[in-house]
């Protein structure tokens, strides 16, 4: 019987430490960055006000502050350029030595990208930021598709949903920590606003410690290098001891279609009929999950919270990041019971509606003081509802719908499509909200409503499925003409064969 084993729990939590990292990437940037501006123009030569003033650079110098400005903005905007394109070498990483040696490898980028960071006030710290950002960006991309796809790989069927979302957790885990470090009577000020952003290195460092603890992955061992013994032996360590000729049974299946699959590249994946409605499925859902207006409510929450009059907003955005990671361990329990389709249902409409509180609280703030409250509440709830659904599970359904041969290739395609469209709203969000006002979320809104109508119509249920029986849901529906061209393949195969 399966169970989870001390090395499986293992297993997942150092893996996860590479998606904490990517939660403390993204959160990171935002406390800090008036100190973190000052200390630029310094070295800049631009003229600064005390550190601990509220003014900024002089007005007279628009050139100045444009310079500032310019800086700032390829500070933020690197680490998703780093990740678009390092989102390209996922799967090649993962099948060139492995999953764990691929995240222990990779977390060579992190120590990089921690130290030139960490020393920044010691060189020319908008440089190294820049730097560090980017190759931080660069580990991130890489993780964000290794971890879900060898936690994936690893879990048990029962569990693989609680399991997936273990991904998402570390992830809003590590943006609460970064709002709670960047905090100024911590780590946000000018004295240590370096070693904020270089602890991240530290989290690198201990995951180099624990992966070699891990087994690797056994369908990688299995399907991809043909080691059986091996596979049996990381399958006892990961699931305990017990009869492994089930598990062996459906990975011979999966190799036999992966066989026949050989390796399926991206340019193959975009083509192949057979793949296209799996592949159309995967990519909108991440589409879904950055288009919700999630990221804008992470990037944007503090001025948001200020627009909505709210005494404290600092302290109202860490609200939001507990939120975040209550709700993420409540899709945790939820996930094998109610189910993937189920909880992206309730995400998606749920955001839909909270969107409209969020515009209703927002333009009625003149009027009634106490539509603060509103605004508050639905943003609060906003991040409740993303979370349960559409947080966690577009990262691990890809490595559910699709078989070992086209996963890579599947789950480089979603990082990339997820990431750059975490870029487009990081970089649009501003001049769509100066554009639309208070009404910038009714856009989020019919884009919600379009999410939860798909997700209904399109999305299968996924838990408690074999790769095998998810592939079947989809080959059912394969056009007549393209299962004929496949038998006749095979015939041709087998005639060659004999």
């Amino acid at each position: 019987m399966e169970k989870l084993t001390g090395t499986l729990a293992l297993a997942v939590c150092a893996a996860a430490l590479g998606s904490l990292q990517f939660g403390y990437g993204i959160g990171v940037i935002n406390a800090p960055q008036k100190v973190i501006k000052e200390h630029y123009a310094r070295t800049l030569g631009f003229p600064v006000p005390d550190a601990h003033d509220n003014a900024t650079l002089p007005d007279g110098d628009d050139t100045q502050k444009s310079t500032l400005t310019m800086y700032w903005s390829l500070s933020v905007a690197m680490f998703p350029v780093g990740g678009i394109i390092s989102s390209f070498l996922v799967g090649f990483v993962a099948d060139f030595r492995g999953r764990v040696k691929g995240m222990l490898v990779m977390n060579v980028l992190s120590v990089v990208a921690g130290l030139l960071m960490g020393l920044a006030k010691m060189g020319y710290p908008h440089i190294m930021v820049i730097m560090g950002r980017a190759i931080m960006g660069f580990y991130c991309g890489l993780s964000s598709g290794l971890v879900p796809m060898y936690i994936g790989e690893i879990a048990p069927v029962k569990y693989r949903g609680a399991l997936g979302t273990a991904h998402q957790l570390a992830v809003v885990t590590g943006i609460l920590i970064s709002q709670v470090l960047g905090l100024d009577f911590l780590l946000g000020n000018d004295e240590l606003w370096h070693v904020l952003l270089g602890f991240s290195g530290a989290i690198g460092i201990l995951q180099s410690l624990l992966l070699p603890l891990c087994p690797e992955s056994p369908r990688y061992l299995y399907i991809k290098l043909g080691k059986k013994e091996e596979a049996c032996r990381s399958l006892k360590r990961l699931k305990g001891d017990y009869d492994t000729s089930k598990d062996i049974a459906e990975m011979q299946a999966e190799k036999e279609e992966a066989m026949k699959e050989a390796k399926i590249s991206i340019w193959r994946l975009l083509r192949a009929e057979q793949y296209r409605q799996q592949l159309f499925v995967a990519l909108t859902l991440h589409l879904s999950q950055q288009f919700s207006g999630i990221n804008a409510i992470f990037y944007y929450s503090t001025s948001i919270f200020h627009t909505a009059r709210v005494a404290q907003p600092v302290y109202a955005t860490i609200g939001v990041g507990v939120v975040n990671t209550v709700f993420t361990l409540l899709s945790v329990a939820l996930v094998d019971r109610a189910g993937r389709k189920t909880l992206l249902l309730i995400g998606f409409g749920g955001m839909c509606v909270c969107a409209l509180g969020m515009t209703i609280g927002l333009v009625n703030l003149n009027k009634y003081t106490w539509m603060s409250y509103l605004s508050m509440t639905a943003i609060f709830l906003f991040v409740s509802f993303f979370e349960i659904g559409p947080g966690p599970i577009p990262w691990f359904i890809v490595a559910e719908l699709f078989s070992q041969g086209p996963r890579p290739a599947a789950i480089t395609l979603a990082g990339f499509c997820n990431w750059t469209c975490n870029f487009i709203i990081g970089m649009c969000f501003p001049y769509i909200e100066k554009l639309c006002g208070t009404y910038v979320f009714i856009i989020f809104m019919v884009l919600l409503a379009g999410s939860t109508t798909f997700t209904a119509l399109r999305v299968p249920e996924t838990k408690g499925k074999t790769f095998k029986e998810i592939a079947a849901v989809f080959q059912k529906h394969l056009p007549a003409a393209q299962a004929e061209v496949e038998t006749e393949l095979q015939q041709l195969k087998s005639s060659s064969e004999a």
